[in-house]
């Protein structure tokens, strides 16, 4: 059986290598993939914690096992949704601008 704080730890990485991706590139579509990294990552923990409370002897089980599986579950819509939303405004700014390039897409300037 492979320890919680293993799966931690990989949920540590994947977090802040989306975090990096997000503050260093310059790509529309790379930033949006962090993001989407960074949710997977907070799942990861989400379901690591769930099985952990829920096979652990000592853990309190008054909190209902699938607790963790149902928060990934709103993360997943949630980024269904965000998913939609935002490649429909990287597909728009494309069209008006012609590239993906954070610094050169200013829509909000005259």
């Amino acid at each position: 059986m492979v320890p919680l704080s293993w799966y931690l730890i990989l949920s540590g990485i994947l977090f802040s290598l989306g975090v990096l991706g997000f503050l260093l590139k310059r790509n529309i579509i790379t930033i949006f993939m962090s993001i989407e990294l960074m949710l997977n990552a907070v799942n990861l923990s989400f379901v690591a914690f769930a099985n952990y409370w829920h096979t652990h002897p000592v853990a309190d089980k008054s909190i209902v096992p699938l607790s963790g599986q149902v928060f990934v579950f709103f993360v997943m819509v949630v980024a269904a949704a965000e998913a939609a939303v935002g490649l429909a405004i990287i597909i728009a700014v494309f069209r008006t601008r012609e590239t993906l390039n954070v610094d050169r897409v200013n829509l909000l300037k005259l």
